[in-house]
């Protein structure tokens, strides 16, 4: 199924729709929303706080009650950021901590995974809370030995690679499934199949317990500065005392420009989570705080029925409506907010090569599932008119034909992929000739 609709960018008119009360799958389409929603109510400017407090005095470099490393909503903290903290912490005077080390990520709500139908081993659907890191994945390397398998979980960043003893892995003797996870309260358990593994390789693991996973990372680097802290406890307290260190973010418009240039999922949902607190409303899943999104849109941008239940689009519950999008999208570019931030989408040449001479430019937003192909945003025609544009495709009985394991690469879902996106093309290509030429 597909439905579009493409709008004259001055006056909003809608100039040629297809099926527009057709509502479909926006996938990552709907981070466009987000990146909106976010932008009007934190503002460009807002930075994201991660902070070490103590809860007791420090009297000659001793503190004498906890520590707590307090997450402020931050998508974008790193291993880096956790390092540099720690030397903060030593420059601060800090040698020796008598009490606790604690985390708390409570700043957010929640969340286990983004979407509970994919598959456990999908780094792009982590657990979300108020503390991440790495965009909550740990890195996974394996190496095949005389003795066996070496193993290795780790925080890498491009300065520094601290093991983790949060993420545990072992290697068992069997085909399939490639991997399995279990939760303890101390730590993410995997395992992996030994027929999955050649000789070696590595990827991105989700985290599953995120205050852990910076607890245990930060206790690393400061050891490295010789402050030795106790294990990480998490705390559901709002921490209460001296601020010791604070690290900002970027500015969130940096943030969303990354968001939507890379699509990352997590970004998307802490932002769209502290927009939703920033509005005074108390949203304890994905789907509350998607609800309070629905709503903005439909009062601030004139875009009804939009029914997403996350911030990222990865949910396939997820749906819009290509007409009210594209007329919203027009009323978003009078205040020049989103346009800066999208991308250039490549024209094609028949052969597949980019085409770097097309009359047509297009800075849009893709969004991709397996049998959903989104696409939405702007476009100049060949005489400079500015049109904007949405187009949803959508195979929704081939996508409930998946099962759960097979949901990182279905059979038959590139091929289809391919398909919807040349159609895109087509479309903008005709819209460029009827209405920009």
């Amino acid at each position: 199924m597909v439905s579009f609709a493409v709008a004259d960018l001055a006056s909003g008119e809608l100039l040629e729709t297809h099926l527009p009360q057709l509502s479909l799958p926006p996938a990552s389409v709907a981070k466009i929303l987000t990146a909106l929603y976010a932008l009007d109510i934190l503002g460009a400017e807002h930075e994201f706080q991660t902070k070490l407090v103590a809860n007791g005095p420090v009297t000659n470099g001793v503190l004498d009650g906890d520590l707590v490393l307090v997450g402020g909503g931050d998508p974008t903290l790193d291993t880096n950021a956790l390092a540099e903290m720690a030397a903060e912490l030593k420059r601060a005077g800090v040698r020796e901590v008598r009490g606790r080390f604690l985390v708390y990520g409570g700043a957010l709500p929640r969340v286990q995974t983004i979407d509970p139908e994919q598959p456990d081993s999908a780094g792009y659907s982590p657990a979300i809370s108020g503390l991440a890191l790495n965009f909550n994945r740990v890195h996974f390397e394996w190496k095949r030995g005389a003795q066996g398998w070496a193993l290795s979980m780790d925080a890498r960043s491009d300065k520094y690679r601290p093991d983790v003893s949060m993420a545990r892995m072992r290697v068992v003797e069997r085909q399939v499934p490639v991997y399995t996870y279990a939760s303890t309260p101390e730590a993410d358990v995997w395992t992996v199949a030994s027929g999955a593994l050649g000789k070696g390789g590595a990827r991105w693991l989700p985290v599953r317990l995120p205050e852990l996973y910076a607890g245990d990372v930060f206790r690393t680097f400061a050891r490295a500065q010789g402050v030795v802290l106790k294990p990480a406890n998490v705390t559901q307290v709002r921490p209460v005392g001296t601020e010791i260190v604070s690290n900002s973010s970027q500015k969130l418009v940096e943030i969303i420009r990354g968001m939507l240039k890379y699509s990352t999922n997590i970004t998307a949902e802490m932002v769209g989570l502290s927009a939703t607190a920033a509005r005074g409303v108390t949203a304890l899943s994905l789907r509350d705080s998607a609800a309070e999104m629905n709503r903005w849109a439909a009062e601030k941008l004139g875009i009804p029925g939009t029914a997403l239940v996350d911030h990222s689009g990865l949910g396939a519950d997820s749906r819009m409506l290509a007409a009210p999008l594209a007329k919203g999208l027009a009323v978003a570019d009078r205040h020049s907010v989103l346009g800066p931030l999208l991308k250039q989408i490549e024209m094609r040449k028949p052969d597949g090569k980019p085409d770097m001479s097309h009359p047509v430019s297009v800075h849009a937003k893709t969004g991709t599932l397996n049998f959903v192909s989104a696409l939405a945003g702007y476009m100049k025609g060949p005489d400079g008119r500015d049109l904007a544009f949405a187009i949803f495709c959508a195979d929704e009985a081939a996508r409930a034909q998946i099962s759960r394991a097979d949901r990182i690469r279905p059979k038959g879902a590139r091929p289809w992929n391919r398909k919807a996106k040349a159609l895109q093309q087509q479309l903008i290509e005709r819209w460029g000739n009827l209405y920009g030429a």
